[in-house]
């Protein structure tokens, strides 16, 4: 560790591979250097210290048999006796700058009064796909292009190209299991099912199967196998959801009801969340008696899907479930299988989401949906970047999800989805859409809700490609190739709000990691009306004198812009384009042109 001031040090360690590190801290006494350290005082003031110098020899003797280099113990050695004979100290204080130098002295401590920190401290390393990712998410019994046909993974194999075509790196998928008929839900979440009704994919089980078997509609295992091929060769990766909840016909209730709460009358206890009921879903009882069987088997669930070939997991309403059982669970995967990442889908209270990601989740829903005016955005964004969470907590920024239609959405044009899109994929460094709905701009929601009509949870969709709008995707797809080729959008914590007076514009800057170059996000936040502001270039970080002009380039709208001093004028039109992401171009003298900044 080094000293850094007012008895404050800092350590380090690097780490080259995924995994749970563990680490601690020890303080010693170092005998060796304190002693060359007062000789070095004393010898600045020309005093006589040949005793100071000879009580160094015990000190000195001691670090001689640590020593591997036989050149270096030799010299030590030979040190030591011309101290001990008395040898004129200028010429001792010569060989001791010689041999104790800064390398030395820090291999070979002579220790005394050693003291260790009580605690073992952990941090959890994930691989890159865990700080940067862009979740695309389909329910693949959608997949078929014929109306009222159930998909199949071999549709979903011909709708990879084009979603990975956007830019997307995670293509996610709700659950694949077979699903109840006890209690299907009819569309529109409706407690009464028609007979060609699917039922929610959440709904885990029936007489077929249950967590790791595949809806017998949806294909073969073979099949999904050639959905994660494809998706890889993509450059792509399959993420899966994980549901710990069941169906009532899911074969655990008949082999395992010691796993499940039942009532005084003998009826099994189904979930709820009052006022809201699922009549079609049972809990696990994560307090039963046999509670070690029940964790060994979900255990199981996961290791299954991984040999599978997932290496990513939506994990759904983990809040509902203990912590202890999260962190006993994911500490096994990981040492095992240190690549898996958990998204935690927890809408629920800040520190219970924090515990989460504190337990172990690798990145976590957030309020973002919610989160609308300037100043909400900013005071969110602050909060998650620049406090203590941001040593936890990894957000993941979603629009819109199978549950959740903002109001936001809801009440205005289509313009609010490309704000809401632009936002989400240049605030966080890992976003998300479900998909299909996003691509479409449907803000049709069931009167008083935040929840679409006529949900894809209930339904089958069958979403056509000619229903995207074409200038939808482009954009989509401008976007996720400039935060693939810019490393400063690879990144959360980077992020600094600039200040413009205009309460309808957001603007924030993206700072590469040495802080010497930033690309500038300016978004307007109305979606109805043009909105303009002088926006502030910080011209001093990017080392630009308020004389010197430079050149904005947008990368999104394509526009260049030679621009001097540190305010600068924009206008946005929602209906043309509601954003700029500027990356600034100096002027190079000698080659008589503008280019980017290292």
């Amino acid at each position: 560790m080094k000293f850094i001031v007012n008895d404050l040090w800092q350590g380090e360690f690097s780490v080259n591979q995924a995994g749970i590190y563990e680490y601690t801290l020890e303080a010693m006494v170092d005998q060796l250097s304190s002693w060359w350290k007062d000789i070095q005082k004393k010898a600045e003031s020309s005093s006589n210290i040949i005793v100071d110098l000879k009580s160094g020899i015990s000190i000195l003797a001691k670090s001689i048999p640590k020593i591997e280099e036989l050149d270096k113990k030799v010299a030590i050695q030979h040190l030591v006796g011309l101290i001990q004979k008395g040898e004129p100290q200028e010429l001792l204080i010569k060989k001791l700058q010689k041999e104790l130098d800064s390398e030395f002295l820090q291999k070979y401590p002579v220790q005394n009064h050693i003291t260790s920190y009580t605690n073992i401290l952990k941090v959890n390393v994930e691989r890159k796909r865990a700080g940067f990712s862009a979740w695309y998410e389909i329910f693949p019994r959608s997949c078929s292009t014929e109306p009222g046909k159930h998909g199949t993974f071999r549709d979903c194999l011909k709708r990879i190209p084009a979603i990975a075509g956007m830019g997307f790196n995670v293509l996610y998928f709700p659950p694949i299991h077979p699903i109840g008929i006890t209690h299907r839900k009819g569309k529109n979440n409706s407690v009464i099912a028609g007979k060609e009704d699917p039922g929610s994919p959440w709904a885990i089980g029936n007489d077929t199967g249950g967590h790791m078997t595949i809806h017998p509609k949806l294909g073969s295992f073979s099949d999904f196998q050639k959905v994660i091929k494809k998706a890889n060769g993509y450059g792509m990766e399959l993420a899966l959801d994980l549901a710990f909840q069941c169906s009532p016909d899911h074969p655990y209730i008949k082999e395992h009801p010691e796993w499940f709460r039942w009532r005084v009358d003998g009826t099994i206890q189904y979930a709820e969340n009052p006022p809201k009921k699922y009549e079609d879903i049972v809990p696990f009882n994560f307090e039963t008696e046999q509670w070690q069987s029940l964790w060994e088997e979900l255990k199981n669930i996961v290791i299954f899907w991984i040999k599978q070939g997932i290496k990513i997991f939506r994990v759904d309403n983990p809040h509902t479930k203990p912590f202890l059982f999260w962190e006993w669970l994911i500490k096994l995967i990981k040492e095992d299988y240190p690549e898996v990442i958990f998204l935690a889908e927890a809408f629920t209270r800040p520190k219970v989401m924090y515990r989460l990601a504190k337990i172990g989740f690798t990145q976590s829903y957030t309020y973002f949906t919610w989160r609308n005016t300037k100043q909400e955005l900013t005071e969110y964004l602050i909060e998650i970047t620049q406090s203590q969470v941001k040593d936890f907590f990894r957000p993941n920024f979603w629009p819109n999800t199978p549950d959740i239609l903002s109001e936001y959405l809801q009440a205005d044009s289509q313009t609010a989805f490309i704000i809401r899109f632009i936002l989400a994929s240049t605030l966080s460094s890992n976003y998300g859409i479900y998909g299909p709905p996003y691509e479409r701009f449907i803000n049709k929601a069931v009167p008083g809700k935040e929840e679409y009509y006529n949900s894809e949870k209930y339904a089958i969709k069958n979403w056509l490609p000619e229903e995207v709008k074409d200038s939808n995707r482009k954009l989509m797809t401008a976007i996720n190739r400039i935060r693939e080729e810019n490393p400063e959008f690879h990144k959360t914590n980077n992020i600094r709000f600039l200040p413009v007076e205009n309460s309808q514009i957001l603007y924030y800057a993206k700072f590469n990691e040495q802080k010497t170059n930033a690309i500038l996000i300016v978004v307007n936040l109305d979606p109805n009306y043009t909105q303009a502001g002088w926006i502030k270039v910080p011209l001093y970080e990017l080392g630009i004198s308020p004389e010197q002009s430079f050149l904005a380039h947008d990368l999104l709208g394509g526009g260049q812009y030679i621009w001097q001093g540190e305010y600068n004028y924009i206008e946005l039109n929602p209906h043309i384009l509601p954003a700029h992401i500027i990356k600034i171009k100096k002027y190079l003298k000698k080659e008589n042109q503008f280019d980017y900044f290292n």
